[in-house]
C-alpha cells in the first residue's frame, strides 16, 4: 500500500491508486473495529488519501454524516442535486448540515447543455431511467471526484439482495484509476441504525414516517410496502436497482442517448 499512501493529488502516476491486495489488507485491518474507530483511523492517519462522503441526504443518511462529522466536519460531502428531489430532501440536507456542523457540503448539478440536449422535456426518467441517472448523477459525480482517492458511502448490506455481500472496503469499479469505496456501515442492521439515531437524537427524514424507506428523486421513489426490502420503492416497475454511481462503467462505452 506504500505507493498509494505516498501518492499526492498532483502527482502524475499511471499506476492504480489501490489494488485488490490493498483492499484485502484494509478489510483485514479493520475486521474487528467499529465504524467510528475505522473512520477515525482512515481520516486521520491517511491510508486512503483524500476522501469525500457521497450522501443522498436520504432516509438513513444522518448516521454516516454524524459519524464523520464527529471526527472531522470539514470532510467534503457530495450531494447530487439532480433537480428532481423532493423539497423535503433539500430541506433535510440544509437541516443536517447545520445541525452537524458540516462545513463543506457540495451540491453537484448536471451539465446544463447535457440536460438541454438529452432531457429537454425533463421526462427522461419516465422512459429511460438509466439515461436520466447518467445525466443527472453518474456524470456529475465522476467529474467531482477527480482528485479524490476514496469515497465514503452509507450503503448497508441489509438494504437489498444486491448489497447482501457488501464489504467495508472495496475498489470503486466505476473508476479505472483504482479509487477506493469505503462502506463503514456495511454490516449494520436496521436496529443498529435506529439505536444510533435515538442515542444521538438525530432528526429523521420527514418522508420516512410516510412510508418512504429509501429516498431518491421524487419521480422514481415510491412508498415501501410491508414485507418489501428497504429499496423496493426505487424505480418501481423497472428492472433497475441502482442509480449507476455504484455500478461499473464499461471502458470506452458511451451512453446510448
Amino acid at each position: 500500500m506504500a505507493n498509494a499512501i505516498a501518492r499526492t493529488i498532483d502527482m502524475i502516476d499511471s499506476a492504480p491508486r489501490f489494488t485488490a491486495m490493498d483492499v484485502a489488507e484494509l478489510n483485514a485491518r479493520f475486521a474487528d473495529s467499529d465504524a467510528r474507530a475505522m473512520l477515525s483511523t482512515l481520516l486521520h492517519d491517511g491510508p486512503i488519501g483524500r476522501a469525500a462522503i457521497v450522501s443522498s441526504f436520504g432516509a438513513e443518511s444522518a448516521v454516516l454524516l454524524h459519524l464523520v462529522a464527529s471526527i472531522d466536519p470539514s470532510v467534503p460531502v457530495l450531494f447530487l442535486e439532480t433537480g428532481k428531489h423532493f423539497a423535503e430532501t433539500l430541506a433535510y440536507r440544509d437541516l443536517l448540515a447545520a445541525r452537524l456542523g458540516l462545513s463543506d457540503v457540495r451540491s453537484l448539478t448536471p451539465d446544463a447543455d447535457a440536460v438541454a440536449r438529452r432531457d429537454e422535456s425533463g421526462l427522461r426518467w419516465s422512459y429511460d431511467p438509466d439515461g436520466c441517472c447518467e445525466i443527472r448523477k453518474v456524470k456529475p459525480l465522476a467529474a467531482a471526484l477527480v482528485g479524490f482517492d476514496a469515497t465514503i458511502t452509507g450503503r448497508k448490506g441489509f438494504q437489498s439482495a444486491t448489497r447482501t455481500n457488501l464489504h467495508r472496503v472495496e475498489i470503486d469499479t466505476s473508476d479505472a484509476a483504482g479509487r477506493l469505496k469505503i462502506n463503514p456501515l456495511a454490516s449494520w442492521s436496521k436496529a443498529d441504525l435506529d439505536a444510533y439515531v435515538v442515542a444521538h437524537d438525530l432528526p429523521p427524514h420527514p418522508l420516512v414516517d410516510a412510508g418512504y424507506l429509501s429516498i431518491g428523486c421524487a419521480p422514481c421513489t415510491s412508498k415501501v410496502l410491508p414485507g418489501e426490502d428497504a429499496r423496493a420503492g426505487r424505480w418501481r416497475g423497472w428492472e433497475k436497482v441502482e442509480c449507476g454511481i455504484h455500478l461499473p462503467e464499461q471502458p470506452g462505452e458511451e451512453p446510448s442517448f
